[in-house]
């Protein structure tokens, strides 16, 4: 926790405190509390002190692990297994025991909780700026590190899933007998079809021993590939492109990485080829826009005049375009794989700190898909490019 950040944001808040009522899925949660509780609990802060109320389950944990000036349980207010009603009651009792008649509350907090505290006397103002996520955007150098060490597995997962492309075969005219699947075009591995599941599961695996974890990995081909965020399923296939998008949670730190390559088993058709190399480009002149007081649209901007150049229609010159570069080139990344600040039009200023995604790419169903994505965090004079793998289409 940046908790010099933290208090001068919230030392100007209208309100006595800061309320939220979550569990550690939530980011600002587990940013404030520093606590991993999987069910729903309070966290209060006020006058520079944060204050976590949980359960009796959770009070020994809590009381080692939260990052809390002070750790309360349900006993010490007389509940433990009331209802609804009661458990409001303690929830106020909590909060006005800490001199704090007043609270904001997060835009998604619960309506109920902020209408339980106003029916009990505690004014609640919504937070609609969303502080703690401006505040949770310029990471210290410790989560800096903790997000590399994610992209470090991040890292080894993506060599799996390369390893696992370039050692396949591809399929003779009678193992592509499929009336849907045109002869000699399908990979094979260990004697069977290569698919989509069949790579992201290695990716997984991969995660797993390397502290990580994540169940929704992208590997697209060919058509699938022009879909952004297209899962990806079924067999893979020679000379397309594959996309592999690859976003893990450490287990540890809970702190995010992120990654895409695209790759093609075979020989690339030309078009493939020149949005490779296009978008190479893009991720070039992105990349050297990024540094502190460029703003998030300076550094959109820079990749969509490659590909604009190039007579490729992107976003920022055509909002209802349905191909070409059809997604902002970026986006926070911690506690959330997707936080402040964004690379698009409108983006806000960079700060060092700031740890982001660049990710140029190109889209069309009848060519497919390139994407090509480095995590970068903002430092003082440019920045440092926590990506280590290298950049290569054909496998």
């Amino acid at each position: 926790m940046n908790r010099t950040r933290l208090d001068e944001t919230l030392a100007a808040l209208e309100t006595d405190g800061y309320l939220l009522d979550a569990s550690q899925e939530d980011a600002n949660q587990l940013y404030l509390s520093g606590f991993t509780g999987p069910d729903p609990f309070l966290t209060l802060y006020a006058d520079g002190e944060v204050h976590v109320l949980v359960s009796g389950l959770e009070y020994g944990r809590a009381r080692s692990e939260a990052a809390a000036d002070t750790v309360e349980r349900h006993a010490d207010y007389d509940y433990e297994y009331g209802g609804r009603e009661e458990r409001y009651d303690m929830y106020a009792a909590f909060v006005r025991d800490k001199g704090v008649e007043s609270v904001f509350m997060p835009p998604r907090g619960p309506v109920g909780t902020a209408d339980a505290m106003r029916e009990r006397g505690v004014d609640v103002a919504v937070d609609g700026d969303d502080l703690l996520r401006e505040v949770r955007a310029v990471k210290t150098d410790e989560e800096v590190d903790a997000i590399r060490e994610a992209q470090r597995a991040n890292e080894a997962a993506m060599r799996a899933a390369e390893d696992l492309l370039a050692s396949a075969d591809v399929a003779g005219e009678a193992a592509s007998a499929d009336a849907d699947v045109e002869p000699g075009t399908l990979l094979i591995a260990d004697g069977e079809p290569l698919t989509s599941e069949r790579v992201a599961e290695e990716i997984e695996a991969t995660l797993l021993r390397h502290g990580c974890a994540l169940d929704e990995t992208i590997v697209a081909g060919g058509a699938q590939a022009a879909d952004p965020h297209d899962r990806g399923s079924g067999p893979l296939r020679v000379n397309e492109a594959i996309i592999v998008d690859v976003f893990p949670r450490s287990k540890a730190t809970k702190y995010n990485a992120d990654m895409t390559r695209t790759f093609c088993v075979g020989e690339p058709p030309a078009a493939l080829r020149e949005w490779y190399d296009l978008t190479e480009r893009a991720l070039a002149a992105a990349l050297d826009a990024v540094e502190p007081g460029a703003t998030g649209e300076d550094v959109h901007a820079a990749a969509c005049e490659v590909y604009e150049e190039a007579g490729e229609p992107t976003f920022r010159t055509d909002p209802e375009a349905e191909t070409g570069f059809i997604h902002s080139t970026g986006h926070g990344i911690g506690l959330d794989v997707h936080e402040s600040p964004r690379l698009a039009s409108g983006g806000g200023e960079l700060e060092p700190g700031h740890v982001i995604t660049v990710e140029p790419g190109l889209y069309d169903p009848d060519v497919g898909g390139v994407r090509i994505e480095d995590l970068v965090v903002v430092t003082e004079d440019g920045y440092e490019n926590l990506t280590e793998y290298p950049i290569a289409f054909e496998v």
